[in-house]
């Protein structure tokens, strides 16, 4: 079987899979379920063509790895085959162990673990899976998934590599940017990928960008500060967010008393059970259960809740299916104990309910994003007599202290009665 195939991306074009290994990996049953699970979860309620899955920017990002390689290689940057194939494999796995509607189940479901710590165990039962099993699976091969997996947790000696997944300036953030504009509408997201691999280059086993691709990084900055706020942190896109993390707490309270809805396996499992870090190893039935979750699960069970005996959940998942979403309000400074007292008794009024239930539909949350921090690997700038700098001194526009300020929005939900 000729496992070398050809993908057609509506944003980059024509992907390749460029051997055995990488094939198998993409087809393992981990990296398909990401077909199920839409990449900007509740955007599409703003952005109606913001439907493309996780499965997509995963391969697009594996693409870009791919160029960004290619691209070192030309500068005399020595990476060997299985440096390649071990990175592609990383940054294709790197959001393999993301949830239904991204960081929903993360504050409902499951307790004391990240996607990202998922995405690990993801990882090595791969790994475990594909070299006990393969037996097709080249010798030279066998010790790829290690590295991939050394890569992603920065463990590998070549720390350059890593950076190209997880920095400031990664083919990760390079594509969902892209993605995410081109899905969404927002042209304001665009940024120049091809350039910014182009004018990559390593020093001291760290990526820098040479001066040429300078003005590549400033609009990649400005891109990203303007998507998270128009698109990622959309009010109404949080506003849906926050509805879904309500009608799932209230649910799981049920469930907790002992109340029986209608619910898939895999989301029984966690909504019946508690669940927590402990509960997620390699092989364990929590991963399997994980591993079966995706947006369908969640989407028909909230349908047939809208029918539910219980009046809060009903209410929660109509307004949710029907797009009567919290409305959003700014907040100049947080609720009162008489503002709460007085929403309360609103909707104690309003929708017939028990007080202790009205939690349930107001909410305050903060919105906070930056652009660039300090704490991470910084994007350093190459100058041509070797000299180099970091973004917010070599950049004439963009000035490090507005980079790094990390805005705050602090905002009121409430449920529509």
């Amino acid at each position: 079987m000729n496992k070398k195939k050809i993908i057609n991306d509506p944003v980059f074009g024509f992907l390749s899979i460029p051997n055995d290994l990488l094939y198998d990996v993409l087809q393992h049953s981990y990296v398909q379920r990401l077909t199920r699970i839409r990449q900007l979860g509740l955007s599409n309620f703003v952005y109606p063509g913001a439907m493309h899955t996780r499965f997509l920017h995963s391969i697009g990002a594996m693409h870009l790895m791919q160029e960004g390689i290619e691209a070192l290689r030309q500068k005399g940057i020595v990476i060997s085959d299985n440096e390649s194939t071990a990175a592609q494999i990383a940054i294709l796995l790197h959001d393999v162990g993301h949830g239904p509607f991204s960081h929903v189940l993360e504050h409902t479901l499951v307790e004391g673990i990240t996607h990202e710590q998922i995405s690990l165990l993801m990882m090595e039962e791969i790994n475990e899976q594909l070299t006990m099993h393969n037996a097709q699976l080249a010798i030279d091969q066998r010790g790829v998934l290690d590295e991939a997996i050394a890569i992603f947790k920065d463990e590998y000696p070549r720390h350059f590599l890593h950076q190209l997944i997880s920095s400031q300036l990664d083919v990760d953030r390079m594509d969902y940017l892209c993605r995410d504009s081109f899905f969404s509408g927002v042209q304001e997201g665009r940024v120049a990928s091809e350039r910014l691999l182009k004018m990559l280059n390593v020093v001291h086993d760290k990526l820098v960008v040479e001066y040429k691709g300078i003005y590549s990084v400033e609009k990649f900055l400005v891109a990203r500060r303007l998507m998270y706020w128009q698109v990622y942190l959309h009010k109404t896109s949080v506003a849906a967010e926050q509805l879904l993390i309500m009608l799932l707490t209230r649910a799981k309270e049920l469930a907790n008393n002992g109340v029986e809805l209608f619910c898939p396996p895999a989301l029984r499992y966690f909504l019946y059970q508690h669940i927590t870090q402990k509960d997620f190893q390699v092989g364990s039935e929590a991963l399997h259960q994980y591993a079966l979750l995706d947006d369908s699960d969640i989407t028909s069970s909230i349908k047939a809740w809208m029918s539910c005996d219980d009046k809060v959940l009903r209410l929660l998942s109509t307004a949710f299916t029907n797009r009567q979403l919290y409305r959003g309000r700014l907040l100049t400074e947080p609720l009162s104990d008489e503002d709460k007292q007085t929403l309360t008794a609103h909707y104690v009024h309003t929708l017939d309910i028990d007080p202790k239930d009205a939690h349930y539909f107001f909410v305050e949350h903060v919105l906070t994003s930056n652009t660039y921090s300090e704490k991470d690997d910084s994007i350093d700038i190459l100058y041509p007599d070797g000299d180099v700098k970091d973004i917010g001194a070599a950049s004439e526009i963009l000035d490090l202290k507005l980079l790094t300020k990390k805005p705050q929005k602090l905002y009121l939900f409430q449920f529509r009665a």
